[in-house]
C-alpha cells in the first residue's frame, strides 16, 4: 500500500503569516507560565493580601488558560484597581506566530519565534476524532539521533514553562477554540491531545516541561487529561522515574533499534544508558505513573533495522512491559543518510509483532509535503548545513 493511500487529500499548501500581535513592553515578568504556586506568591509580593490571594490565583487563572483572554483590563470580575496593578508589574506574552503552513492533508506547521529571536516548529495534526497538537521543548536539540532532522540542528537553549505552554495556547487561537467569557464548555475541542515529540529532548528541559504541563493539565484552565499528554523520550534514564511521579503523563520511548550496536548509531544517548538499563527502569513506569502501557516508537530504515530477525528481537525485549509498538515509516529529509523501508517490509515487521501480542499500529506520514511529519522538524533560522556525507560520517555509516 502506497503512502497515497493512507493520506486524506484536502487543500493545497498555504502559507501565511499570523497577524495577532505578540509585541509587549519588556522588562517585567510574564504571567504565562506561571505554576498555580508561582502565580500566588507573586500577587503576595505585589501586594495581595495572604487571605486573597488564593481567590485571585483562581481568578486570573481562569481569564488567561479557560478563556484565553490576553489583557488584564479584560478581567471584568477583578477591582479595576487591582488589575492596574497586575498591568504594572506583569506582562501576558505568547511566542509570536511568524508563519502557518497548511498541507495538503490538513496538517498545520507554525514557526515560532520565542525570545532572542530563536524559533521552534508546532504541528497541529487534525483527525476525525481527534486533534493532536506536537510541541518543542528546546531550540534545537541536545541529543544527535542521525536519522532526525532535528538532530542536525545544534542544542540553543531550552524553552520557558511558558514558551512550551505557550505554544498549546496560540494554537487554540488559530483553531479559535476558546470558549466564549461566561461559559465553561469546549465545543468542539479541537485540541483534545498534546505530544512532546517536536524539537528537543523533553526530559533534559524537565522543570519546564513539568511546570507547562500542570498548567495544561489544570481542570480550571485549558484542563487536558494527563492521558491525553504523551511525553517522547530518547532515554534519559534518571528523569524517567521522576516523570512518572511528577508528571505523569503517558510516556513514549524513541527505540529503533533492537542491538545496542545500531542503537549507539541511530539513538547515541543508548552509549550512556543501553537497551537493558532502559528496559528495566521502563518496567516500573506503568506503576509509578498508573499509566496503562508505554508507546515504543520505532522508525522503520531500510536494511538498517527493519528484518524479521529485528522484530523477533523487539518482542523478547520488552516482554512483560505493558506496551504498544508505533512503527514509524521514515520521514526523508534533504541530506538524509537512510530511506525508508519498503511498504511490504513494514507490514511483515507489524505482522510478527501482532501476533506477539502487542499493538502495531503503522503510523500514517502525515505533513510530509511542509516537512512537518515525525523526524522532520528544524527551524530555518537555526538551521546548520551540513552535507549528506557529514551527516553519515556522524552516523557512523561512512
Amino acid at each position: 500500500m502506497t503512502d497515497a493511500e493512507h493520506t486524506t487529500p484536502a487543500a493545497p499548501i498555504t502559507q501565511d503569516v499570523m497577524t495577532i500581535p505578540r509585541k509587549v513592553p519588556e522588562g517585567l515578568p510574564n504571567i504565562i507560565g506561571l505554576t498555580r504556586d508561582a502565580l500566588r506568591e507573586a500577587l503576595v509580593a505585589i501586594g495581595t493580601p495572604e487571605k486573597q490571594a488564593r481567590m485571585r490565583v483562581n481568578q486570573v487563572w481562569a481569564w488567561l488558560y479557560h478563556w484565553g483572554v490576553r489583557d488584564f483590563d479584560k478581567m471584568t470580575n477583578l477591582a479595576k484597581d487591582f488589575r492596574a496593578t497586575l498591568a504594572a508589574n506583569f506582562i501576558i506574552a505568547l511566542p509570536e506566530v511568524v508563519s502557518k503552513q497548511v498541507s495538503s492533508d490538513g496538517t498545520r506547521k507554525y514557526l515560532v519565534r520565542i525570545a532572542g529571536g530563536h524559533e521552534v516548529e508546532v504541528v497541529y495534526i487534525p483527525e476525525t476524532d481527534r486533534g493532536t497538537l506536537c510541541i518543542s521543548s528546546q531550540v534545537g536539540c541536545t541529543l544527535t539521533c542521525s536519522f532526525c532532522h532535528t538532530g542536525t540542528q545544534k542544542l540553543v537553549r531550552n524553552l520557558t514553562a511558558g514558551e512550551i505552554v505557550g505554544q498549546i495556547m496560540l494554537a487554540r487561537d488559530d483553531l479559535g477554540e476558546w470558549p466564549e467569557p461566561g461559559t465553561r464548555k469546549y465545543d468542539p475541542r479541537l485540541l483534545s491531545n498534546v505530544v512532546l515529540m517536536g524539537m528537543g529532548e523533553p526530559l533534559y528541559n524537565f522543570e519546564g516541561v513539568r511546570d507547562a504541563m500542570k498548567i495544561a493539565m489544570d481542570n480550571e484552565g485549558i484542563s487536558l487529561s494527563r492521558r491525553r499528554i504523551t511525553l517522547s523520550t530518547s532515554g534519559v534514564v534518571p528523569e524517567i522515574a521522576r516523570a512518572a511521579t511528577e508528571i505523569g503523563c503517558l510516556l513514549a520511548v524513541s527505540f529503533h533499534a533492537t542491538t545496542d550496536e545500531v542503537r549507539d548509531k541511530l539513538v547515541p544517548i543508548n552509549k550512556r544508558w543501553n537497551i537493558e538499563t532502559l528496559l528495566n527502569t521502563l518496567r516500573e513506569y506503568p506503576r509509578l505513573s498508573n499509566s496503562e502501557r508505554i508507546t515504543f516508537e520505532y522508525v522503520m530504515l531500510k536494511d538498517v533495522n527493519d528484518s524479521d530477525a529485528d522484530a523477533r528481537r523487539l518482542v523478547k525485549l520488552i516482554q512483560g512491559i505493558p506496551a504498544k509498538i508505533n512503527l514509524i515509516p521514515f520521514n526523508e529529509w534533504p541530506g538524509s543518510p537512510y530511506e525508508r523501508s519498503d511498504w511490504a517490509r513494514i507490514e511483515s515487521f507489524a505482522e510478527i509483532i501482532y501476533k506477539a501480542g502487542y499493538a502495531s499500529p503503522i503510523r500514517t506520514p502525515r505533513g510530509e509535503d511542509i516537512m512537518a511529519a515525525c523526524g522532520q522538524l528544524k527551524s530555518a533560522t537555526e538551521r546548520a548545513r551540513k552535507s549528506r556525507k557529514q551527516i553519515a560520517a556522524e552516523a557512523g555509516l561512512d
